[in-house]
């Protein structure tokens, strides 16, 4: 049974996936400035605006689990999960995660990230 609330354990969980939505932006946006596009500019100013929104949401996220000494660390992963350990006030959990599930959530994140306003 798990001692994490709901809205924590949505912040946790942003700990763990927004940092993987910029890692595939920065991936994306080497690949889109070195490709044949016409005009290129455009998917190029829209992955930076979208790498700058991710990245202040997550120093947000940083800051709340600063705050209310909330910690998460990747403890390991094989071919179908990844584990992680939450640190919440005063306490260790281990989660594990289906990789297609972060996959999943993280294409979600990145198709509301990228038809957010800015």
């Amino acid at each position: 049974m798990t001692r994490i609330n709901e809205a924590d354990r949505n912040l946790l969980e942003q700990a763990i996936y927004l940092p993987m939505i910029i890692i595939i932006l920065e991936r994306d946006l080497k690949i889109i400035e070195k490709s044949p596009f016409k005009i290129k500019q455009p998917y190029i100013t829209l992955m930076e605006n979208t790498i700058k929104n991710v990245q202040r949401d997550l120093k947000e996220v940083k800051d709340k689990l600063r705050k209310e000494n909330m910690r998460v660390n990747q403890i390991g992963h094989d071919e179908s999960f990844t584990m992680y350990e939450f640190h919440y006030k005063g306490y260790d959990e281990q989660h594990s995660y289906f990789n297609p599930r972060i996959r999943n959530k993280c294409e979600e994140l990145f198709n509301f990230y990228l038809n957010s306003p800015s």
